[in-house]
């Protein structure tokens, strides 16, 4: 019973998967081939002129065309993976055809070290094996040219494709070269902290764990991955808690200050209420603000703890001058820099903005962008965690 599901299973393998990218990704795609072959070849024919024996576009490109248009997101589409990887396949098969006079011993160890030499300059690309096939199975024409081949046309043909699939791939809104440095790194954990976390759950730690394990070179970037795993852990957080709001769980007892507020008042509602953050408003109950116990530590000057009590006791204090250097209200320490969220907004969206900024306190405002509610990291994960126990 089991071998005929395990046949229909493996012959089911073989069918192509269904490629996610809509219509118009696809037409960018074609229309991204047809202009960068073209111009490559016109290019090229330009400067190399009519070299009779000399090619003036070598066949590999095409395949090279199809990764610089098709996926540009591939790490094996780079522009340095084009270039490095066809220059050191060139001459890598140059010299086994000059090494090797059996054809067939020469193709095989110049796709083979080719191979080899890119993994270790970390520019693999797959038209790069036929480049090195080329150059020893060219004929005539790239045996008597040699080494002059390497350059002519081959790096040249790929210097220009190379530049024209960054400037096409930018102009149609793409993101090329697709380089992991424009992801922010995860800082590595200091001694005796846990490893950083993404933003809903695993760590970056874990990611490389499991691709070291794997063992496999994958056709995406591991900070592509990683994306895409908090996108659809994320997607599954909404399936898991439905259309929790932040207005669901937000607390709506709200103690708050004004701008002119004395600091000795905001300091003595800050212990009373035994709070960590009060929201800053306007006139019209807008957020423009907030202040922390850490603010009046920054602004009363106690970067040692040599006289700790008098300096914020100073601080504190109502000079009663009109001008004077020292802060007299909240408006002159709070920090302006102020996430908020919406009323309506789901509350898992929240996840990325308190675990990678690390924040505790975020003000919730209503349409008009006045405050309406408090939340913290604290009634999130009561939240989530309570309507785990319930939908268990």
């Amino acid at each position: 019973m089991s071998e005929p599901l395990l046949s229909r299973e493996w012959l089911r393998s073989f069918l192509p998967y269904q490629p996610t990218a809509d219509r118009f990704e696809r037409m960018r795609s074609c229309a991204g081939a047809l202009f960068g072959i073209a111009l490559t070849g016109a290019i090229s024919y330009v400067l190399i002129g009519d070299a009779g024996a000399v090619a003036w576009l070598v066949a590999p490109m095409g395949a090279s065309a199809v990764l610089l248009f098709a996926v540009p997101s591939s790490p094996l589409a780079q522009p340095w993976s084009i270039i490095g990887g066809n220059l050191v396949s060139a001459l890598i098969g140059v010299t086994c055809a000059k090494l090797f006079h059996a054809p067939l011993l020469a193709a095989a160890l110049a796709i083979a070290l080719a191979i080899g030499v890119m993994f270790v300059l970390r520019c693999i690309h797959p038209p790069s094996g036929a480049v090195a096939l080329t150059m020893v199975l060219g004929g005539p024409a790239v045996s008597a040219a040699g080494y002059s081949f390497v350059f002519v046309p081959v790096m040249l043909n790929s210097l220009v494709l190379a530049t024209l699939a960054v400037f096409y791939n930018n102009a149609v809104g793409r993101r090329y070269p697709h380089s992991p440095q424009l992801v922010a790194p995860h800082p590595a954990p200091k001694a005796g902290e846990p490893p950083a976390k993404t933003s809903l759950g695993f760590s970056a730690d874990e990611i490389d764990t499991v691709l070291k394990n794997y063992n496999q070179l994958l056709d995406i970037s591991r900070e592509d991955l990683e994306q895409i795993f908090i996108k659809v852990e994320a997607m599954a957080y909404k399936r898991r808690f439905g259309e929790m709001t932040c207005g669901d769980i937000m607390r709506t007892d709200v103690v708050s200050v004004n701008f002119g507020t004395h600091l000795d008042e905001a300091w003595r509602i800050l212990h009373t209420h035994k709070l960590k953050a009060l929201p800053v408003l306007d006139r019209g109950q807008r957020v423009v603000g907030i202040v922390t116990p850490i603010d009046f530590m920054e602004h009363a000057g106690v970067e040692t703890y040599l006289g700790f009590k008098g300096k914020f006791r100073h601080l504190l204090s109502r000079s009663g001058k009109i001008h004077d250097d020292k802060p007299e209200v909240v408006g002159q320490i709070m920090t302006t820099k102020v996430h908020t969220a919406r009323e309506l907004s789901a509350v898992v969206d929240l996840v990325p903005l308190l675990s990678e900024h690390g924040l505790r306190h975020i003000p919730v405002v209503d349409e008009d962008q006045k405050l309406v509610g408090m939340l913290t990291q604290a009634d999130m994960i009561n939240a989530l965690y309570g309507h785990r126990l319930i939908s268990g």
